[in-house]
């Protein structure tokens, strides 16, 4: 009776998570007891979360800072453990009352064994395969014993059935007395062993997979990083190629472009960087919850371990279900830094050396030559561009023609509200609402036809406010999304609005070589000339600032002489793009985008350049 109690407490000395003796017992809110260094892996599996949701009553325990030492100790068991250490254990196997001190443990039979029972057992012909573990090993904490359960309240029967419904082991005499009278389902302790085992291997392989997907993640992320340094490398090759070439005062400008290329990549890196670690986070929680999960192969299983189990396993379906990694956006990210080009001053007076060229423009010829009327992004991020033959062609920020809508539409102005609708205006002014599918709505306008308004215009605020300038009258009329009437009527003193673009409780008016910015009620705040034949297009950056195109025509081609940031009192802040030249279209009318991703869109009727700065 002595032994079974001491078995008992040996057992109830055991964490539910690790299974192994208490170390550095902590106790949570809930009074439930692990080890310091089990809560510690229980709080990483809630990534930045300052609390512990205890195993076996899911209760919440607040740990401040996260440290877990924090956290009270459990005295009481931690000195009985050292007790129970402290005690021999005695051979189990003799029959005197005066048993001597066991030396090994028999992992088949059960039993502790004394020096003369151990030369016995090993002679024993049916017992020469046993596992025999020495009590040294046991009480260093290296080996774990394998317990055999009885039942508690029959402690000879064995607890060779499992109630699925009670979630618990019992013997047989229990299974039939008290669990199969309520109906409960009651399997062989062998048949649940084996599912449990089975549940345990799928899971491993579950985890062993989404961990394989976010280390291809990561090669792929060393790979884009190895672009970046290749084409820094390549930049950093020609600037060496020319100083060569030149005379040592040019060593001051070296390290300037030097400079320009590092601090160009160097955006690139971080974020890459910032990819790989948040990937290998994941691994980590992954691997800290399936390791807490697949430890549990050969543990005995009561209800504390079983609702531990349950815990662990939510916890790893819950980091199972979250989404893979986004495997194109390393790719675009390194895109930017490969737009990196070292152009030389050859065959150019001075020594200059050369200059770190930051732009890429790629050209896309729309379906339809001297086509384009207007273009505006679309709420998922990409660009609209509205045709006078009809239809909206849709392109992604690399140039590609993804989707063409409401062909049978001749488009002449476009816009989108908030939840997605899309704002139309065709050839005649009528104004017509559409659904994020681009099916129409009945809904009415009673706007100026256009041999009252001329060409019009049109843009969305962010209250859903739909503005539209008539060039003829030289007024802007605000339209409600639920249609009807004109709300309000906006004068344009003394100007023509072309272009109308919304930018916070403001309105940006472009006309030829002037760009206005005016309040709600049509008074010019601030205005922006460049001089005679440089005509401005202006648009709002993902940043919330002005962009503003200056554009000069000459024989045969245009000159975007550049594209530049302004405040919102349109005072200069950064130039983004210098002289580029591109094709002159028959018709002289652009519009001035940017991508949500940053690439900035320019589009002629003829063609869409995309610019990567």
């Amino acid at each position: 009776m002595a032994e079974e109690l001491k078995d008992t407490i040996v057992e109830s000395l055991e964490c539910p998570v690790c299974l192994t003796t208490f170390t550095d017992p902590k106790i949570l809110s809930c009074s439930h007891t692990y080890c310091k260094v089990c809560l510690e892996k229980l709080l990483e599996c809630h990534g930045d979360d300052q609390m512990i949701r205890c195993p076996v009553c899911k209760a919440v325990t607040q740990v401040p800072h996260q440290d877990v030492d924090k956290l009270p100790a459990s005295l009481a068991l931690r000195n009985l453990i050292d007790d129970v250490k402290n005690q021999h254990q005695i051979c189990t196997n003799c029959d005197s009352e005066d048993k001597p001190k066991a030396v090994v443990y028999c992992q088949d039979c059960g039993n502790y064994l004394c020096i003369t029972c151990h030369n016995m057992h090993s002679q024993w012909k049916n017992f020469v395969d046993h596992e025999i573990i020495a009590m040294s090993e046991i009480s260093s904490g290296k080996v774990s014993i394998r317990r055999y359960r009885k039942c508690r309240k029959h402690p000879k029967e064995d607890e060779e059935c499992f109630c699925s419904n009670c979630r618990r082991f019992t013997c047989f005499r229990c299974a039939v007395m008290e669990h199969k009278d309520q109906g409960h389902q009651v399997i062989e302790s062998a048949a649940y062993e084996s599912h449990h085992m089975k549940t345990i291997d799928e899971l491993k392989s579950k985890v062993e997979k989404k961990q394989s997907s976010f280390q291809n993640y990561i090669d792929l992320i060393d790979k884009e990083q190895k672009c970046v340094d290749d084409a820094m490398k390549h930049c950093a090759d020609d600037i060496n190629e020319a100083y060569d070439e030149a005379v040592r005062q040019l060593t001051e400008k070296r390290e300037i472009l030097l400079g320009e290329v590092k601090g160009k990549t160097k955006r690139a890196e971080k974020a890459l960087e910032e990819m790989k670690t948040s990937a290998r986070q994941r691994i980590n929680q992954l691997t800290t919850i399936a390791e807490m999960v697949t430890n549990r192969r050969n543990a005995p299983v009561d209800m504390d371990t079983l609702a531990v189990y349950d815990t662990l396993c939510e916890d790893l379906q819950e980091a199972l279900n979250q989404e893979n990694p986004d495997y194109e956006q390393p790719n675009k990210t390194c895109g930017k830094a490969k737009s990196s080009i070292f152009e030389r001053n050859v065959g150019k007076d001075g020594l200059g050396l050369g200059k770190i060229v930051n732009v890429v423009v790629k050209s896309i010829a729309l379906p339809t030559k001297d086509s384009m009327n207007a273009m505006i992004n679309t709420p998922d991020g990409r660009m609209a561009v509205g045709c006078n033959p009809g239809g909206v062609n849709i392109f992604s920020f690399d140039g590609r023609l993804q989707q063409t809508v409401l062909k049978d539409v001749k488009i002449f102005a476009l816009g989108f509200l908030s939840d997605g609708r899309c704002v139309v205006m065709d050839k005649s002014n009528t104004l017509a609402l559409y659904t994020p599918e681009f099916m129409k709505l009945d809904v009415m306008f009673e706007t100026l036809n256009y041999d009252e308004g001329g060409f019009s215009e049109l843009t969305v605020d962010s209250d859903d406010l739909i503005y539209v300038s008539y060039r003829k009258p030289e007024k802007i009329l605000v339209f409600s999304s639920a249609g009807g009437k004109a709300i309000k009527e906006i004068p344009c003193h003394g100007y023509v609005p072309w272009q109308i673009t919304s930018y916070n409780d403001s309105l940006i008016i472009s006309t030829g070589e002037t760009v206005r910015l005016i309040d709600k009620e049509g008074d010019v705040k601030h205005t922006l000339t460049k001089g005679s034949n440089t005509f401005l297009y202006a648009a709002v950056s993902q940043s919330n600032v002005i962009l503003i195109a200056s554009v000069k025509h000459d024989e045969g081609l245009v000159r975007i002489h550049s594209i530049d940031e302004y405040d919102d009192v349109l005072n200069h802040i950064h130039n983004l793009i210098d002289e580029h030249k591109i094709e002159k279209p028959e018709r002289l009318w652009y519009v001035l985008r940017q991508y949500r991703s940053g690439e900035i869109a320019f589009c002629t009727p003829d063609n869409l350049y995309i610019m990567i700065t």
